[in-house]
């Protein structure tokens, strides 16, 4: 019977890891709703800037404006953008493997520093690399100002040439089931150049160029940094409420398994207990 008291408590073991996985995926299906709807939005707006600044750009002179001038690469910026919780598949592992790729095979004698935004690449990764920071905390308060903060920072850094390349990395939503790794380009700004030949028109711009350009290309890199931090929040949602409707079928699946071989050890126990009183009763009636 101890073998049954053990099969028991594994059963309400896993009846409880049912009910928690399956109430993380109810409500990382909750959110990640209202987070799409905020990304699709969000999306809509970076897309309408980047949109203007390409289609302005062939007349741009670039040597004017800090951001859109390439130089000789020595130290890189990398902002890992991860989660501050787990129980999300490989959401952050994708992250850090991207990363430490992408740094090793691009940048091998170069200077690397990371920005972190979320907890888990920083946990990994901290310790492994010198020059760190983190902005863990604007989870709690996702917005505009929030982000332009951590934008400004990474401009100014750019701008004292801390930096010479700035990446973003982070996973890019396609939907529940799947988001992308993507390594992005942050600053210097680039332009697909041959969209620009086959697209150019003219453009009457009030106040003149340079006022605009100047004015739009700040904003669009503090647009460009928010849509992808919005991006891998909901791409977060999406890998929780996957990995725990797997989590939570494969619960089921184990249950049934552990209640079979639960009713099979119960037979067993009752089948003993039948054959020892018909072997004492036969005992009795042979004396």
């Amino acid at each position: 019977m101890a073998n049954l008291k053990e099969i028991r408590n594994r059963i309400s073991s896993v009846s409880s890891t049912i009910q928690i996985t399956n109430a993380m995926k109810m409500v990382s299906a909750a959110k990640l709703k209202k987070a799409q709807d905020a990304i699709v939005a969000i999306r809509s707006y970076s897309d309408k800037l980047n949109d203007i600044i390409q289609e302005v750009s062939p007349s741009i002179e670039r040597s004017e404006f800090n951001y859109l001038q390439g130089r000789p690469v020595e130290s890189v910026l990398f902002v890992l953008i991860s989660s501050n919780r787990g129980l999300c598949g490989s959401f952050n592992a994708n992250i850090i493997k991207t990363f430490t790729t992408h740094a090793k095979e691009k940048f091998p004698n170069k200077n690397v520093e990371v920005v972190f935004i979320g907890k888990k690449a920083e946990d990994v990764l901290a310790r492994k690399i010198e020059n760190t920071k983190n902005f863990n905390d604007i989870y709690n308060d996702l917005t505009f100002e929030s982000a332009s903060k951590i934008a400004d920072d990474i401009m100014k850094g750019f701008d004292t040439k801390q930096y010479d390349k700035v990446y973003l990395v982070y996973n890019q939503f396609k939907n529940a089931a799947n988001q992308n790794t993507v390594v992005e380009d942050f600053l210097p700004i680039s332009f697909d150049e041959t969209e620009n030949k086959n697209n150019q028109k003219e453009y009457l711009l009030e106040p003149e160029e340079h006022e605009v350009i100047k004015e739009v290309l700040p904003k669009l890199l503090k647009t460009q940094l928010l849509k992808a931090i919005k991006d891998s929040f909901v791409s977060e949602h999406g890998a929780r409420m996957t990995a725990m409707h797997k989590a939570t079928d494969n619960a089921l699946e184990l249950l049934e398994t552990l209640k079979l071989t639960y009713n099979k050890a119960r037979q067993t126990a009752i089948t003993n207990e039948i054959l020892e009183i018909v072997g004492g009763a036969e005992a009795l009636k042979s004396k």
